[in-house]
């Protein structure tokens, strides 16, 4: 499954990556975010591999991010390997002006087991609308500075 969703942040492009670019932030603008580790490499950089850790009522999840490409400001790259999910991430960031910046998250969704490629064919609106809501609550913090955590 493969889709695409952009937002408009009414910030400097280079306030945008600082924020994004702080794992410190993503408790502020990823609901249910509960903490991550570095697993190895330099956080950043490609190769590099993260820990991120979810909790949702009484179900946790445990991803793991890597780094395929941080070229800051203008995109960033990764992968979030979950059990029965392997989601590729391109995300680019244009500044529209000095004070505006359009950031465009291409996904893409490839599903393992019976069970995950049933969810992802019964239901691929949960996942573009989860995505979604990510951009909107990380645009809701910098402009903001409001914050999901709770």
């Amino acid at each position: 499954m493969k889709y695409t969703t952009e937002i408009i942040i009414n910030k400097p492009r280079a306030e945008v990556i600082e924020k994004l670019d702080n794992p410190e932030n993503m408790k502020h603008w990823q609901r249910g975010f509960t903490g991550y580790n570095q697993l190895n490499g330099t956080s950043g950089e490609a190769g590099s591999q993260m820990e991120m850790h979810y909790k949702t009522g009484k179900r946790e999840m445990t991803l793991t991010e890597t780094i395929v490409k941080n070229n800051f400001p203008a995109e960033f790259h990764a992968t979030y390997d979950a059990k029965g999910v392997h989601n590729i991430q391109k995300n680019f960031f244009e500044a529209i002006d000095e004070n505006t910046t359009k950031w465009r998250s291409e996904c893409e969704f490839q599903f393992q087991g019976f069970g995950m490629k049933l969810m992802g064919f019964l239901m691929p609106g949960a996942f573009k609308k989860q995505s979604k809501k990510y951009l909107d609550d990380f645009k809701n913090f910098v402009e903001n500075g409001t914050s999901v955590a709770n």
